[in-house]
C-alpha cells in the first residue's frame, strides 16, 4: 500500500506526561481573564478567527488528492476553494455524506475540529468502523493527505473538508453530533489573543447546542495556560459534566492516539492534558 511521507500509522503511544495534576498556573488569574473575554458581545466573538492559514508547500500526494476527481468521496468540497478558506455555507447535515459508509447515514457521528495531518483522525476511523467521522481543517496539505490515507485505505466512514469550523458548526442543526474532538489547539499565548482560542464559553455553547444529550467533548493540550483556561471554562457551563470530576484533568484514553504534535512536544519533556465533559 503506498502511503504518503510516513508509514501507516502505528498503535496509540503510552500516555504523554503521566502526572494529570493541574498545572501550577493561578486558577483566580485565569477566571479573571475568562471573565473579562464574556464581556465580548457573541455575534462578535464568533467572527473571530480561532486559526491562521499558513502557506505551505503541497506533496505530491496532497495535491493529488485536493484535485484528482478519484478522491471526491474523501473531501466534502472536493475541487472547491483551492488555495483559500473553504466555503461551508451550503453545509446542513454532515450525516447525508455517508450513505456508503457501513453503518450508512445514522451511525454515531464525531466530528474532528484541526486535524493536523490527519495521523490520529486514521487511527482513530480505523479503530471504529461502526462510526463516522469528519475532520474539519483549513491547513491544505493536512487536508490532501488525509483524503489520501482514507482513499489507500478504503475508510468510506471518514470525510475531511476545508473550512472554518466555527461557520460550519452554525450551520448544523441542533443535537446533530455525537462527539467533538479538539486535539492541540492553537494555545494563542499571547494575552490579547485569548479570543481567539476555541475554547470560550460562546463557543463552547456553540459545541454544545450541537452535540445530542450524552454527547461527548474531548479537548487535549500539551499547553499548561490553555489546559488550566479549559477548565475553568467548561466546568462552569450548565451544559456540561466533567467526567473526571470537577476540577480534575482525564487520562488520555485509549481511543485517542497519541498526535505527531504531542510526540514532538514529549521530545522536549512537555507533559499533556486530556478533558473529557458531556453534555447534560
Amino acid at each position: 500500500m503506498t502511503n504518503p511521507d510516513q508509514s501507516t500509522p502505528k498503535a496509540p503511544l503510552a500516555p504523554v506526561g503521566g502526572d494529570r495534576q493541574t498545572p501550577d498556573i493561578s486558577r483566580d488569574t485565569i477566571s479573571q481573564e475568562i471573565q473579562n473575554l464574556a464581556r465580548t458581545p457573541t455575534e462578535y466573538s464568533h467572527a473571530i478567527a480561532t486559526f491562521m492559514r499558513r502557506r505551505t508547500h503541497l506533496s505530491q500526494y496532497a495535491e493529488t488528492a485536493l484535485t484528482d476527481p478519484a478522491f471526491a468521496p474523501y473531501i466534502i468540497n472536493h475541487g472547491k476553494d483551492l488555495g483559500r478558506l473553504g466555503d461551508v455555507s451550503n453545509i446542513t447535515d454532515l450525516r447525508v455524506f455517508f450513505k456508503d459508509a457501513p453503518n450508512g447515514e445514522n451511525a454515531p457521528l464525531t466530528l474532528e475540529i484541526g486535524f493536523g495531518m490527519g495521523d490520529s483522525l486514521v487511527e482513530m476511523t480505523q479503530a471504529e468502523p461502526a462510526r463516522n467521522f469528519v475532520g474539519i481543517e483549513v491547513h491544505e496539505p493536512g487536508i490532501g493527505r488525509t483524503a489520501y490515507l482514507s482513499h489507500e485505505l478504503g475508510l468510506t466512514n471518514l470525510k475531511v473538508l476545508n473550512g472554518d469550523a466555527i461557520a460550519l458548526l452554525n450551520n448544523l442543526p441542533s443535537e446533530h453530533l455525537d462527539t467533538v474532538q479538539l486535539y492541540f489547539p492553537d494555545p494563542w499565548q499571547k494575552k490579547r489573543h485569548y479570543k481567539r482560542r476555541f475554547v470560550t464559553t460562546d463557543r463552547m455553547t456553540l459545541v454544545a447546542d450541537k452535540l445530542k444529550t450524552g454527547g461527548i467533548f474531548h479537548s487535549a493540550t500539551d499547553w499548561e495556560h490553555y489546559a488550566l483556561w479549559m477548565l475553568e471554562v467548561l466546568d462552569n457551563m450548565s451544559e456540561f459534566e466533567n467526567m473526571a470530576g470537577k476540577g480534575n484533568f482525564s487520562p488520555r484514553p485509549d481511543f485517542r492516539p497519541a498526535t505527531k504534535f504531542e510526540k514532538r512536544g514529549a521530545d522536549y519533556g512537555r507533559a499533556s492534558w486530556d478533558l473529557l465533559y458531556q453534555k447534560v
